[in-house]
Formats: C-alpha cells, sequence, structure tokens
C-alpha cells in the first residue's frame, strides 16, 4: 500500500494548477479519494466539526442497499428458473447458458447458488452499464466544471439497476441513467443542487418512453415465452387469482423489478439508515402514514366495480416497489424535504398520492415513483412555508 501511495503522491503534480494534465484533476481526486482518506484539513477559523462527511454518507446508503442487492441477485434468478422450469426447458440459452454451463452452475430454482448466478448474470450487466455511462457523464461535468467527483453516483448507480426490469436493453440501460444523470441533477448544478432524485428521473423516462420494455407481463421474468404479472397487475384485475402470497411478497419472491420486491431486506435497509442517522424516519413513518390511512379511507369506502379498494394497507407496503421508494428514494436527502415539520407533510403527500395513484388509476397499476417525484417538486415549497412559520414566530416572540 505504501508503494500505491507513493506512486499517486508523484503523478498528482502532472493533475495539479500548471499540469499537462490539469483538467483530468477531477478524475485523479477521484482515484485518490476512493483509495485514501484525503490528507487537506481545514486551518481557520472558525469551522463545524462533524464525523459525517459525504463519503461516509454514501458509504453508509451503500451498506443498507445490500441486502436489497443481496434479494435483487436471487430473486431475479429465482423467477428465471422458476420459469424455465414451467417451459420444460432443460438448461438457459445463449451467452448466459454458456457461463452458467463454463461454471457447472445449474438452473434449479431450489438451488440458492443457482438463483444467485443466474440472477447474477442479468443485473451485473445492467450494473456496469449504468455505472460506465453514468459515470462518463459525471467524469464530463466534473472536468468541465473543474471541480472534483462527488461520492453521489456511486449511491444512484446502484439505485437504478434496482428499479428496473431484468431484461431491460442494455442501450435503455444506458439511454435512461444518462437521462436521470444529466437532465435529473447536472443542469441543476449537480451533486446537492438537483430537485429530482436522478434514479427516479431515469426510470420515469424509460417508463413513459418506452412503456412496452418497462411495463406488462412479459418483463419481469427474464425468460423469452414466458410471461407472468406482478400481484399489483393481478390485483387490478378481478378475473385473475393472485399466484403470490403475501408471505412470498414480503420475503421478495414475486415478480418485479430487480431490486425492490424484498419488503424485509428494505426493512433491514431502514434500520440501518435510521441507526446510523443518515435516512430520516421521519419521512418513513409519515409515507406509511400517509399510506395507511388513504388505503383505509377507500378499504371503507369499496367499489363495486375497483377491486384495487379492497387493498389493504399491509398489502400496499409488501407488493410493488413501495418499501423501497419509502424507505430509499423517499429519504434522499437532497430532494426531500429538510425541515423536520416539512418531512412530515412530505411523507404523508408521498403516501397519500401513491395510493390515489395505484387505486384511483387502473393505467398504472404502481404509483410510488410518481408519488416521490410529486413531492420532490414540491418539497421546496412545503419547507418554505415551514420556514416562514418559524420566522413569523420568533419575529412576534421579539416584539412582545
Amino acid at each position: 500500500m505504501r508503494s500505491l501511495r507513493k506512486f499517486l503522491d508523484n503523478q498528482e503534480k502532472h493533475f495539479a494548477k500548471g499540469g499537462k494534465l490539469e483538467r483530468l484533476f477531477p478524475l485523479f481526486e477521484m482515484t485518490d479519494t476512493f483509495l485514501y482518506t484525503p490528507g487537506t484539513v481545514t486551518r481557520t477559523a472558525s469551522h463545524v466539526r462533524d464525523a459525517l462527511d459525504l463519503k461516509r454518507m454514501m458509504m453508509v446508503v451503500v451498506v443498507a442497499l445490500i441486502p436489497a442487492i443481496f434479494m435483487a441477485l436471487y430473486n431475479t434468478g429465482l423467477q428465471a428458473n422458476l420459469a424455465i422450469q414451467n417451459l420444460g426447458l432443460a438448461a438457459v440459452e445463449g451467452w448466459r447458458g454458456f457461463v452458467l454451463s463454463s461454471l457447472g452452475i445449474g438452473v434449479d430454482p431450489q438451488s440458492m447458488v443457482d438463483n444467485l448466478a443466474h440472477g447474477a448474470l442479468y443485473f451485473l450487466p445492467v450494473y456496469i452499464v449504468t455505472l460506465v455511462a453514468g459515470g462518463f457523464w459525471e467524469v464530463i461535468f466534473a472536468t468541465v466544471r473543474r471541480h472534483e467527483i462527488n461520492e453521489g453516483f456511486l449511491v444512484t448507480s446502484m439505485l437504478f439497476p434496482l428499479i428496473v426490469p431484468p431484461n431491460l436493453p442494455l442501450w435503455q440501460v444506458a439511454l435512461g441513467v444518462s437521462f436521470g444523470v444529466v437532465l435529473g441533477k447536472e443542469i441543476f448544478g449537480g451533486v446537492g443542487m438537483n430537485i429530482l432524485n436522478p434514479a427516479l428521473t431515469g426510470r420515469a423516462f424509460l417508463y413513459f418512453a418506452y412503456p412496452a420494455e418497462i411495463s406488462g407481463d412479459a418483463v419481469w421474468v427474464a425468460v423469452d415465452g414466458f410471461s407472468r404479472a406482478t400481484p399489483l397487475a393481478e390485483m387490478a384485475d378481478s378475473t385473475v387469482q393472485l399466484t403470490s402470497s403475501m408471505a412470498d411478497a414480503f420475503w421478495g419472491c414475486i415478480p418485479g423489478s430487480m431490486g425492490e420486491t424484498s419488503a424485509f431486506a428494505c426493512l433491514i435497509g431502514a434500520f440501518v439508515l435510521i441507526v446510523s442517522r443518515v435516512g430520516s424516519w421521519r419521512i418513513m413513518l409519515s409515507v406509511v402514514l400517509g399510506m395507511v390511512g388513504l388505503a383505509s379511507l377507500l378499504n371503507l369506502i369499496g367499489s363495486a366495480t375497483n377491486p384495487m379498494f379492497q387493498v389493504t394497507p399491509l398489502q400496499h407496503f409488501v407488493i410493488g416497489g413501495f418499501a423501497f421508494g419509502t424507505v430509499f428514494m423517499a429519504t434522499d436527502p437532497v430532494s426531500a424535504a429538510m425541515t423536520s415539520q416539512g418531512k412530515w407533510l412530505y411523507g404523508i403527500l408521498i403516501g397519500a398520492l401513491t395510493v390515489m395513484i395505484r387505486v384511483l388509476n387502473p393505467a398504472y397499476p404502481e404509483g410510488i415513483m410518481l408519488a416521490i417525484l410529486f413531492g420532490n417538486v414540491f418539497s421546496p415549497i412545503i419547507d418554505k412555508i415551514f420556514v416562514n412559520r418559524n420566522i413569523k414566530r420568533r419575529q412576534a416572540r421579539y416584539a412582545g
């Protein structure tokens, strides 16, 4: 490690101001701070000391995402292996089949190793394309603006593959994450200045630009010739019997986007974020309260023509991407509300709007994505309301 540290120190002069590679300093700085803790410190007063910086915060989020990533690999492989079994196939076709056979891995849905390995062959290409395409734009904008490459994209690159179907074309993956990074973040000024969650912005773009590849029954199980609806889609159709139990939905063994099916994995992530104080428990709880309140009201009202009115709060929580969005998307510290009171209103708005979209809009069974983006847009207004209230309260106190 000393030799690597010495090598980096020797190369720094080439990237420093006046060096031949000055314009590539953000790339050098990113590599150096990724491998080692920065050696620069503040020397003048006055400044606030805090053990939590951007890198540590992002690493906590990455750790919280590990259970969801594990379930992304396992469940994607499980759904594919179950489809292969139902179709009566002996093995996987194409390059994935070649890789699995070369490693001596089968397609047994009862084998955790088979499921994890098969799922990895879908998840990793999407993740690699996301990392390369999104990282390219991060480097370009950092180089042009002459500032360091922030760690924010490390989380975005992990979130985006988790919220898309397993068989999404890779060129659409690159296009979606490019849209999310460039138009969802960089045009606003980069990390800390965006008003929308970049990963959700990219997914929303793909949903409306290429609905055939990101919606419908055939996109959730990555095997040609086999289709299976998500539980949300099945609930919206009164003529279809549910093929998944609530236990399956809680653990994450259901069709859906790769990493958002397991409420259990999301609860583990929520625990990590709350204990580390990186994620806001107020937002998480208020999103759930907003969902429970409106879902319970619609259960009481009922409907003779819309079966979604009877979906209980527990079912709303465990199916679709509600738990994932609540824990990892709604709590984004940049695009969420920042005031303590504003977080409650922001979360309740998202939870209630999610149920409203799911129940009252039959053309769009999932609602958490649009609800969070809608909440992102209104979070500055929500914060402004409570900030102004506090200012008026203090002015009245001093005036008295």
